[in-house]
């Protein structure tokens, strides 16, 4: 059990082994105030008669790493983003804390203009009221702008054509926090739409996409520069057409996303992936769905029915319907299913994503500083304590 004494606004964790990600630190503490790191200090130089008025967390044996940012999330604990109200995001923010994510993009789907817009508008009064659990980076807006060949669990009715004039409704209905964007480039008017939204400094994806290895590339060319869920919904590699896939993984503009549960992609290809490309371009996502933190049973996603079984999430006709997966798992998945190192499997978890959002400079690793988004782990690294903004809004029992 985690140790918690004195809740005051200084706090320090004690004794436990801290990942950045970048290297492991022994014998340090973390001393945090006001939200943040303020001091990494040698523990045989804290003099303890200081620590009268402070918090101490004490983490012996337990690993000290940052907090997860999952940049795709659909919902969790029962609810679902287009649900569109602040109870709904708090509930998916208050579950995913429990599960190592200090911060998050609520991901919307392919749905009505006027869905979207409600649940942008939800996003929207949840990221100024605040959670209680994980914390609100902005929004990521999949869909509707993809094509109906690889639409997955999208609905078919409401994909349309890019047209500025709906996103800019859709950005002022968020309050301006659509960070991240997924479309397929092949459709028309798709690459002016990116050269549009890369001058905007909204981050262009590829996804639920049938382009070829040109298309990708003349998206690339305009302001591409992310991957949805890689290999999933979308053209994968053949020897004499690379697709989708190919650009993924030989383009090195390209930062990709990787649900690494198993399912959505089998563990040799994930280590594929892994050799494929750099380190620092991997970002592991959950693509979770209202039933993650929830018993298998009949749920719905984006006006559809899923079954979730056996750990997957399925429309009526075996389509994979996101995941039921957590960060905390998919970073096990990576330690122990294809031997990835821990410090590595944290890094594709935080500080990853951190940068492939522009947040890297107050999050994703553990720094003088930074935002203190810490989780502490177990040597079973599950979730023993969720810190966000240094206060604790998880503790395991």
């Amino acid at each position: 059990m985690i140790r918690i004494i004195n809740q005051k606004k200084r706090s320090i964790i004690l004794h436990g082994n801290i990942i950045t990600p970048f290297q492991l630190l022994e014998n340090k503490a973390i001393f945090i105030e006001n939200g943040e790191i303020i001091e990494i200090k040698d523990e045989r130089k804290i003099d303890t008669a200081t620590l009268g008025e402070t918090e101490i967390i004490e983490a012996q044996g337990k690993f000290v790493v940052p907090g997860y940012i999952d940049i795709h999330i659909h919902g969790g604990g029962g609810s679902d983003v287009m649900d569109g109200d602040w109870e709904t995001i708090n509930q998916i923010a208050i579950t995913h804390s429990c599960f190592g994510t200090t911060s998050f993009l609520p991901t919307t789907m392919t749905m009505s203009k006027n869905k979207i817009i409600k649940s942008l508008q939800g996003i929207c009064k949840a990221a100024k009221k605040g959670t209680a659990g994980a914390e609100i980076l902005g929004v990521n807006l999949e869909g509707p702008y993809i094509n109906s060949e690889k639409k997955g669990a999208q609905k078919e009715e409401d994909i349309r054509l890019p047209l500025i004039e709906e996103f800019i409704q859709f950005q002022q209905a968020s309050g301006d926090l659509i960070r991240l964007i997924t479309l397929a480039p092949e459709i028309p008017g798709a690459i002016n739409f990116i050269k549009y939204l890369d001058k905007q400094g909204i981050i262009v994806s590829v996804g639920h996409s049938n382009a070829t290895y040109a298309q990708v590339q003349a998206a690339i060319n305009a302001g591409l520069s992310h991957v949805t869920h890689t290999f999933n919904a979308m053209r994968g590699l053949h020897h004499r057409e690379p697709g989708v896939v190919g650009a993924a993984l030989s383009s090195p503009e390209l930062t990709v996303e990787m649900i690494a549960d198993g399912i959505h992609i089998h563990p040799v290809v994930m280590k594929i992936l892994v050799q494929a490309k750099e380190i620092e371009k991997i970002v592991l996502i959950t693509d979770a769905m209202r039933a993650a933190g929830m018993s298998e049973g009949i749920y719905e996603l984006g006006g559809q029915e899923v079954t979730v079984d056996k750990g997957q999430a399925r429309l009526k006709d075996g389509t994979l319907a996101g995941s039921i997966l957590t960060m905390d798992k998919a970073v096990k998945n990576l330690v122990n299913k294809i031997g990835i190192s821990l410090p590595k499997a944290i890094q594709m978890a935080s500080y990853n994503p951190a940068k492939s959002v522009g947040v890297e400079n107050k999050k994703g690793s553990l720094e003088l500083g930074k935002d203190a988004d810490i989780v502490i782990l177990n040597k079973k690294l599950e979730v023993e304590l969720t810190m966000v903004a240094g206060k604790v809004v998880y503790r395991r029992r």
